[in-house]
């Protein structure tokens, strides 16, 4: 029985405590009692059905990305292959998650290359001005509308 269970290479294998957390949120809401236990072979089959699941789906994809004469398969490649395959329900529900993943990851990637660009200021601040400034006779940069003079 223990050779069963590995048949799988781990490499493949879906998180465990995801999946559990999956399951056991998208059945509490079904039940009235809110709290439930899940049985470790029922995890084990609701991981190995998803794992399936996405070869399936991948496999699918992949047939129409090289239909299409590309590599990279892409979002369109996987609403295709649910379509293709009669999971046409899933599309709705797919293509509002991504949306969403899309708009915060624009947030994040925005505030990432904000702070890459903050980085690179405050380096050239500690390692002196870029090549290319006037230095004034007594070896410092001068600041914009800056004299010389103290205030």
């Amino acid at each position: 029985m223990a050779e069963e269970a590995k048949a799988v290479p781990e490499a493949e294998e879906l998180p465990r405590t995801i999946v559990r957390r999956i399951v056991k949120d998208k059945i509490s809401r079904c039940s009235e009692d809110g709290d439930i236990s899940v049985n470790k072979d029922a995890l084990l089959a609701f991981s190995e059905s998803a794992r399936i699941f996405i070869h399936y789906i991948s496999a699918t994809a992949n047939d129409i990305c090289k239909e299409s004469k590309r590599q990279i398969v892409n979002a369109d490649d996987i609403f295709k292959a649910l379509e293709e395959t009669d999971f046409s329900e899933f599309i709705r529900p797919l293509k509002a998650s991504l949306e969403d993943f899309r708009k915060k990851n624009a947030g994040k990637k925005a505030a990432v290359s904000k702070e890459k660009e903050s980085e690179k200021n405050k380096k050239r601040k500690v390692e002196g001005e870029p090549s290319g400034k006037v230095k004034s006779d007594n070896g410092e940069s001068p600041e914009k509308g800056d004299s010389g003079d103290a205030e």
